[in-house]
């Protein structure tokens, strides 16, 4: 099923865009050694590696949204800071926003496909038209923050610079951005020690101008199953 978002442009005029379509990339870091540093890290948490670096995950379009509250089954389930890319009406009607993939950590060592299907894409508030940034996209900076229970930490904090750009993806997937499609970069490292398993989280993107789009959400663990 189809939704509408609304996104606030820097001239402060409103967009809606209806999700018809999801995409989330994954390994997409350009510094390739380090991209390959960390598939050997997840290798050895049984994380499976991609058969292909950067990857692509289609997901269901049901999964984006800006939710206030995202339910989970554990509590080893945690975000990612990322970019998103969103097609209006064709492929030169593009914006960029935040935006924030949730995702099983217990799910994802039997397969990071299925774990990316349990929890939301949640986009930010601002969006930008993309063709208006495009030359300064290296100076946006992308920030996450976590919450325990009064306490936030930062747990990620980069540039788009360490990111492969949204030209890259409009070239690679080409008729894969029909009008509707929402597609996530994929995520920056994490800050070591931080505990990503948290009760809420604050994910930023900022211009070079200062303006800065946001998303923000609690975690609520549900109740156990009745096996």
């Amino acid at each position: 099923m189809s939704q509408v978002l609304r996104f606030t442009l820097p001239d402060g005029s409103v967009r809606e865009i209806e999700v018809r379509y999801a995409l989330n990339a994954g390994y997409a870091g350009r510094d390739t050694e380090q991209v390959q540093h960390h598939v050997d890290e997840l290798a050895e948490l049984g994380v499976p590696a991609p058969g292909r670096i950067p990857t692509l995950y289609p997901l269901s379009a049901s999964l984006v949204s800006r939710p206030e509250v995202v339910q989970v089954a554990h509590g080893r389930t945690s975000g990612e800071a990322e970019w998103a890319l969103v097609v209006g009406d064709g492929p030169d009607d593009l914006l960029l926003t935040v935006a924030c993939d949730h995702t099983d950590r217990a799910l994802e060592v039997h397969g990071v496909a299925w774990s990316k299907q349990t929890a939301p894409d949640a986009l930010g508030d601002v969006a930008w038209p993309l063709a208006s940034v495009e030359g300064e996209l290296d100076a946006f900076t992308l920030k996450a923050w976590v919450r325990h229970g009064d306490g936030e930490q930062l747990i990620q904090d980069g540039t788009l610079a360490q990111l492969l750009p949204p030209s890259y993806w409009v070239k690679e997937l080409g008729d894969l951005l029909r009008p509707g499609t929402v597609l996530l970069s994929g995520t920056i490292p994490m800050i070591a020690g931080v505990d990503q398993f948290a009760d809420a989280w604050r994910v930023e993107l900022t211009d070079p101008r200062g303006l800065t789009s946001r998303i923000e959400y609690a975690v609520e663990q549900l109740a156990a199953a009745w096996d």
